[in-house]
């Protein structure tokens, strides 16, 4: 018999996160045949890709942070100085982490999020589409997620 009392509670508990995450991942692992397959390969776990464009002085001019999984590339976050943009540094960064992406990991494909104010048309000169809008994410913002089959 299930017990239908239960007590919620709402604290920050790192421990129990990590131990939600570790039940969810063998949940799935469990009911999905591909990630079962994951299991024990080095597609398994996300590893980091960052690039980086330094100015002649060492600054930060721009930078991309992402990571690769499975055969994904998903881009967290593409950020170019305002000195600096309009001149193909964007795109550069962009090109570079997918070649890695698809060259040394083994990606077939990118993903990556990014709000109406900020570059869906950038993202769509490069390659990608627009596979999901939402709208008022935050409120009077309009999220888009745009995907690109690599090469």
């Amino acid at each position: 018999m299930v017990c239908r009392m239960f007590r919620l509670e709402t604290e920050v508990d790192k421990a129990r996160r990590d131990l939600l995450r570790r039940h969810l991942r063998d949940t799935n692992t469990a009911a999905s045949p591909v990630l079962r397959a994951l299991r024990g390969t080095p597609h398994e776990r996300e590893a980091p890709l960052h690039v980086w464009a330094l100015d002649a002085n060492g600054d930060l001019a721009g930078g991309l942070v992402g990571h690769t999984w499975t055969t994904w590339l998903h881009v967290t976050y593409l950020w170019v100085d305002g000195r600096h943009r309009g001149a193909g540094l964007g795109s550069r960064l962009l090109a570079r982490a997918e070649h890695i992406a698809r060259a040394e990991r083994g990606c077939t494909a990118s993903r990556l999020e990014t709000w109406d104010f900020q570059a869906p048309a950038f993202y769509q000169r490069q390659g990608y589409d627009v596979v999901c809008v939402i709208p008022d994410y935050p409120p009077g913002i309009t999220e888009y997620t745009l995907t690109k089959r690599l090469g």
